[in-house]
């Protein structure tokens, strides 16, 4: 198969998969309500635990993960079959981020992207994943604010990227997407601006 073409349905796929929202699955195997429907309208594991429902916020945060990674993950093994698992790799990052952002299956209402990019992260270095998890660690300790937590790792996740992956498509890549999650945090940026965020546990 041509590169290019193949190269474009791996995208394609990627997009597919992220389109996949966990947080509205999850929603419907515990009997919840649709998460757009109550609290932010946000499907996200965070929109989710305010059900209460521990375990369905849980899954919902390890399937939004889980299918970035595997969505790299398998370009990645896909792309070596025609020499450059690089660049099928760099398309599935993004194509699953965007999938994830602006879902087909759900009228392109999708969540925030962080359990996704993150899943992202892990498969294209999993030091760059727990480098990111520290960061996200210390300012979730330190302002008790998921928000800004998860915004301060997104901000480092380029330029650490670039450090434990190299000047490669796979560590560029992470800057369009981190822009993406900062666009889908507006509101967020505003309440921090104000100080209005809500703070973990309130």
């Amino acid at each position: 198969m041509n590169p290019s073409l193949a190269t474009l349905l791996i995208a394609a796929g990627a997009y597919l998969l992220g389109s996949v929202s966990f947080a509205v699955v999850v929603s419907k195997l515990y009997g919840l309500p649709d998460p757009h429907s109550y609290g932010s309208g946000n499907p996200g594991a965070t929109n989710v635990l305010r059900t209460g429902n521990k375990s369905a916020a849980a899954l919902t945060l390890v399937g939004d993960g889980v299918k970035g990674w595997f969505a790299v993950w398998l370009a990645q093994r896909l792309g070596a079959s025609w020499g450059d698992a690089s660049l099928a790799a760099t398309a599935a990052a993004l194509a699953v981020v965007i999938g994830h952002l602006f879902p087909l299956y759900h009228r392109f209402s999708g969540g925030k992207g962080v359990a996704t990019a993150a899943g992202v992260c892990f498969a294209l270095s999993w030091q760059l994943a727990v480098a990111l998890l520290v960061v996200w660690g210390v300012l979730a300790a330190t302002f008790r604010i998921s928000s800004l937590a998860a915004l301060g790792a997104a901000a480092a996740a380029p330029l650490l990227a670039l450090y434990f992956i190299g000047n490669r498509p796979e560590a560029w890549v992470l800057f369009p997407i981190v822009a993406l999650l900062f666009w889908r945090h507006r509101e967020n940026i505003r309440k921090l601006l104000a100080g209005t965020e809500r703070k973990i546990g309130h």
